[in-house]
């Protein structure tokens, strides 16, 4: 019987055995010609019959019956009209919709997948994924290289475009919208997933979730317009990426930078990221970032950083941007000092620079001020230099309550808090903080006018 007992856990324990080394060791597909090494680490898309999606699909043609008698590199123009989703794209191809063929595919799944390079897609509008989550369920789901994405209409899918293992493509003049949901259940817009040195141009991503770049390194993000989402732009582990010439409008964040090193962004407006997280531009352990020429208007926080620059010896630049009408300008967070401010505009914020989440020394002497143009300096230009005759200091008096005690920002303009903060100054019963010193404040404001 203990003989027998034995022999029946071997057996047992093999049969775990396999079924575990089967389990993680799936042979997987050959991916297509130009793809990389991670092409089939997600799910596979799930197929759906007809009879369980929309019956406004019902007696479409089917677009996929267009795409397989079409030759490799050739080009498609279909007749105009409204047509049968899903499709899969396996070739390289050209379809041209001229902005008057829709594909629909009825609320279930990804309306196109595109598993091929030197592909282009123009002129389609692409509707009615399915809102599931774990599939990604997208208007577009893309991969390989050297592909062209243009005047898309992207609507009524969860996801917008999905990128994935994309490389020098480019996703231009497209416009994209989630389904009709709760703002953290919407899918992305537009989404970046180990894609790189790719052109993003022209487009409109309008309430929907974020635009992110996870792992996705040397990206162009040129004149597009983000409105009523959550993040703008979110980038996650992605380096030297480019954004400049955007504008972002009504969401809760502008610009997010998250374990990042490098990156520029310059001639952008970014306005109205308000709420209890709104803020125009955000730092987590990032380095070496250039933030230059932009208009941060009308947000809770125009900048928000958290130990940043993270690496030794890197810096992050913000210069020549102008910081109007904010809650709060800039707060440092977890300041471990490495930021070099000069030539910036402070003006009607109710809240220049804070500094919080620190102990009694808030390292103002690590980061470096000039330049910046101040609306609450008080001083002179005797000799008509256009700066200050004295440094600039910003000084910390009973706004330290809020700024240590953020559960008190709700009263931060009450006439009590006005009234403490006029004692403070008048005759302070303890030292006030330094939080900045500029040494060559700008006695003139340079030009600057906001787009809102």
């Amino acid at each position: 019987m203990a003989a027998l007992n034995h022999l029946a856990r071997l057996s047992l324990a093999a049969a775990l055995l396999l079924a575990f080394t089967n389990g993680i060791s799936e042979t997987q597909s050959e991916p297509p010609p130009g793809m990389g090494a991670r092409a089939d680490v997600d799910r596979p898309k799930p197929t759906f019959m007809l009879h369980e999606r929309d019956k406004r699909v019902h007696g479409l043609k089917p677009f996929q019956d267009i795409v397989d008698k079409a030759a490799p590199g050739s080009v498609i123009k279909p007749p105009p009209g409204t047509y049968a989703g899903p499709v899969v794209i396996n070739k390289p191809l050209t379809i041209d919709g001229g902005d008057q063929v829709t594909i629909d595919a009825g609320d279930r799944g990804t309306v196109m997948m595109i598993n091929a390079g030197d592909t282009t897609i123009r002129g389609l509008r692409l509707t009615g994924s399915g809102d599931s989550h774990d599939t990604d369920d997208s208007c577009l789901d893309v991969r390989g290289n050297n592909n062209v994405i243009e005047n898309v209409v992207a609507d009524n899918c969860l996801f917008g475009i999905d990128l994935k293992q994309v490389n020098r493509s480019t996703v231009k003049n497209n416009r994209i919208s989630s389904k009709d949901r709760e703002l953290g259940v919407r899918g992305d817009g537009l989404r970046l997933w180990y894609s790189s040195d790719n052109l993003i141009e022209g487009n409109q991503v309008i309430d929907s979730r974020d635009m992110v770049a996870w792992y996705s390194h040397r990206n162009t993000y040129r004149n597009n317009i983000g409105k009523r989402s959550r993040y703008s732009i979110h980038f996650m582990f992605a380096n030297d990426n480019v954004v400049e010439g955007n504008q972002f409008h009504d969401n809760a964040v502008g610009i997010y930078f998250m374990y990042t090193e490098g990156g520029t962004v310059r001639n952008n407006v970014i306005s109205h990221a308000t709420g209890a997280a709104g803020m125009g531009i955000g730092f987590k352990e990032a380095s070496g970032t250039i933030i230059e020429n932009n208009e941060i208007i009308y947000c809770a926080i125009g900048i928000g950083s958290d130990l940043s620059p993270f690496q030794p010896d890197s810096t992050i630049e913000i210069r020549q941007n102008r910081f109007a009408f904010n809650g709060i300008g800039i707060q440092f967070n977890s300041e471990t000092g490495g930021n070099r401010l000069t030539d910036n505009v402070f003006e009607g914020n109710l809240t220049q620079v804070t500094y919080g989440g620190r102990g009694n020394n808030p390292n103002t002497e690590k980061n470096f001020w000039e330049g910046n143009y101040w609306d609450d300096y008080q001083g002179f230009d005797r000799n008509g230099d256009g700066y200050g005759d004295n440094p600039h200091e910003l000084l910390s008096f009973a706004d330290q309550i809020w700024m240590e005690l953020p559960i008190a920002r709700f009263f931060r303009s009450s006439p009590v808090m006005e009234l403490l903060d006029f004692l403070e100054r008048l005759a302070p019963f303890s030292t006030p903080d330094l939080i900045l010193r500029d040494e060559k404040p700008r006695f003139v404001k340079p030009t600057k006018v906001a787009i809102s």
